[in-house]
């Protein structure tokens, strides 16, 4: 389409409506602030791209400043057909850019679709949807101005809720004179929402002249669905092509090719690096892991980027000659910006001086900063897991530092923790587990595969480090699990401890006493025995001795009934001991009675 458009070193213009015939369907490259500058637009026609735009320019900065002209649209024979977009609140600064550009482009086309504020609130991009009579002024005067008769003029816009206003501002810019029209089917509030494609379907069917669909046109079965769907003439794409520049030619993913032929491009018009990494990040979204993604998004030159290609991709970039400056021609020869020849000549330079000197592969020697968190947090684990078997820390010494009152503090925020730690390893798990299976299948791939000369061994690094991801995050989650099970155990195991040390105390005592009660009856008994020997008053002193001796023997065996009632309810585990204590007591009180039965008998034989 290029060569049989416009052959190369001519600036003959042709009219841009002739591309669209019925039945076909034409492809356009989107303006894209910062993106579809002169390099991508070469990158994009080789790939069957038929008509770029330019990233859209503030149409007064563009008359006031030549600077402003300098930076933001550079162009040379190969790049057509081209369509310049302008941002302008005003009609006569459009038709004066429309003017300046002309004898370089092939037409112009009006930013009617802007939604950010800052362009709003200036007057330019979607607010003019809503003023028809000036965007209508604004085409007349560009096609009154212009001098060349196959000069295109068209605008691109956004839809209005209510349809019949959308359709109204379409039939006044045709009846202008206007083109075609760019319709991006969604309102001016709406961001990613589904496309109105019903809405550009009525448009369409309401006008005479071509229009363009826009908006999530990701694929070519995205096209033809379009097309079928709304009849429209053709389809403008923006980060579908971002994402595959060969989108147009067939390609589901961004072919290798198509990497390296940017690659050379952009190192051939002296492509800010800037914009040159964003490109490829772009392009290798589809094709590359979130860890290979944080690798190459940290490269810091092209000379890394470059030596990354070639070690993952097996890509390799030709020295870059820097063109003629007769073949490459920017929009006029004032504007030949030495800033870029001299970039071009900077970072080839810096190329060469890299080209001895490989790059450190970070990849292959490092973790992401996210492994190796989670490496930290299992050794962390591992760590706090022995702290916690030591032998000589007892359960009890365990408990008491569990009852710190730091501890009291973060109790309430301990079980969401616990949880939050808990979904995040799961995640890495999950996404750990889609890794390996990602890179299991090689996909034909061998050692001696010529065109990808080190792709086996690429997939067998990255496999080895997806397996080593899913053992991290899988022992982290295990441990995670056990530490919090291993805490609860040593808590209940120092309580159940605490516990039976308070009883055992107690039985203790009980012993003790039962041991004393038993003491003081054998006493009783050899004074029972010492009383039948000796006299009457040796007697009576032993027994008035006897008597107070029962009276005292009463009380304290009343406070220990009182006792042992307590020890009853407090202490079930030793409720047989103490009904056997009871039992004694009760013999030991019956032998009592009797011996003082027969003390009283004795008295009674001796009065």
């Amino acid at each position: 389409m290029n060569g049989e458009y416009l052959s190369t070193g001519s600036w003959q213009q042709r009219c841009l409506v002739d591309l669209f015939q019925p039945g076909h369907v034409v492809k356009i490259c989107a303006p894209m602030v910062r993106y579809s500058k002169l390099a991508f637009r070469s990158l994009v026609r080789k790939y069957d791209c038929e008509l770029c735009f330019t990233p859209m320019i503030i149409a007064s900065a563009f008359l006031r400043s030549g600077k402003a002209r300098d930076n933001e649209f550079t162009t040379n024979y190969v790049d057509r057909p081209l369509v310049v977009q302008f941002a302008a609140n005003h009609a006569q600064d459009l038709a004066d850019a429309a003017c300046i550009v002309s004898p370089f482009a092939d037409g112009v086309d009006l930013n009617c679709g802007c939604p950010q504020r800052w362009a709003m609130a200036e007057g330019y991009g979607a607010c003019l949807i809503n003023k028809p009579e000036l965007v209508q002024d604004m085409v007349r005067q560009v096609k009154n101005q212009v001098e060349c008769p196959n000069f295109s003029v068209s605008i691109k816009i956004r839809i209005h809720k209510d349809l019949a206003r959308t359709v109204d501002l379409c039939r006044k810019v045709e009846a202008a004179g206007i083109s075609w029209i760019t319709v991006h089917g969604r309102a001016t509030e709406e961001r990613h929402q589904p496309v109105h494609y019903d809405t550009i379907k009525i448009i369409k069917e309401n006008l005479n002249i071509p229009v363009v669909a826009n908006g999530d046109v990701r694929s070519n079965k995205d096209i033809d669905f379009v097309h079928q769907l709304t009849g429209i003439d053709g389809v403008m794409a923006a980060r579908g092509l971002l994402a595959n520049p060969a989108m147009f030619a067939g390609y589901e993913e961004t072919p290798l090719q198509c990497v390296r032929d940017w690659v050379d491009i952009a190192l051939e018009y002296g492509t800010p690096y800037t914009c040159f990494h964003h490109h490829l990040m772009y392009m290798l979204e589809r094709i590359t892991s979130k860890q290979e993604k944080k690798i190459f998004n940290v490269l810091s030159s092209m000379s890394a980027v470059i030596d990354y290609l070639n070690d993952n991709y097996g890509l390799r970039m030709r020295m870059i000659v820097l063109r003629d400056e007769a073949e490459f021609t920017p929009f006029t020869a004032r504007w030949v910006c030495a800033r870029r020849r001299s970039a071009v000549r900077s970072e080839r330079c810096r190329f060469l001086r890299h080209c001895w000197k490989r790059f450190q592969k970070v990849s292959s020697s490092t973790m992401t900063l996210q492994w190796v968190a989670v490496a930290s947090f299992l050794y962390a684990e591992i760590g706090f897991v022995l702290f916690l078997c030591l032998p000589f820390i007892s359960p009890r010494r365990w408990l008491k530092i569990f009852n710190f009152r730091l501890w009291e503090k973060i109790a309430s925020y301990w079980n969401r923790a616990f949880l939050t730690i808990i979904i995040v390893l799961v995640v890495l798990f999950f996404d750990a587990i889609r890794e390996v299976r990602k890179y299991s299948v090689n996909n034909g791939i061998g050692k001696n595969e010529k065109l990808l000369p080190n792709m086996y061994d690429h997939l067998n690094m990255k496999l080895f480090r997806a397996q080593r991801n899913l053992y991290i995050s899988g022992f982290s989650l295990f441990l995670w699990l056990v530490l919090r099970r291993m805490i609860t155990l040593i808590s209940e195991l120092a309580t159940a401890m605490g516990e039976n040390q308070a009883l055992k105390v107690q039985t203790d005592n009980t012993n003790d006493a039962a041991k004393r009660y038993m003491v003081e009856n054998e006493e009783l008994k050899k004074a029972l025995r010492r009383g039948k020997d000796d006299g009457n008053k040796k007697l009576e002193e032993e027994n008035e001795q006897l008597i107070k001796e029962i009276e005292r023997l009463k009380a304290e065996l009343k406070k220990t009934t009182e006792a042992l009632e307590k020890s009853k309810i407090e202490m079930n585990s030793i409720k047989k001991q103490s009904d056997g204590l009871t039992r004694e007591y009760d013999r030991l009180l019956q032998e009592h009675e009797k011996t003082q039965g027969l003390v009283d008998t004795h008295d009674k034989k001796e009065e």
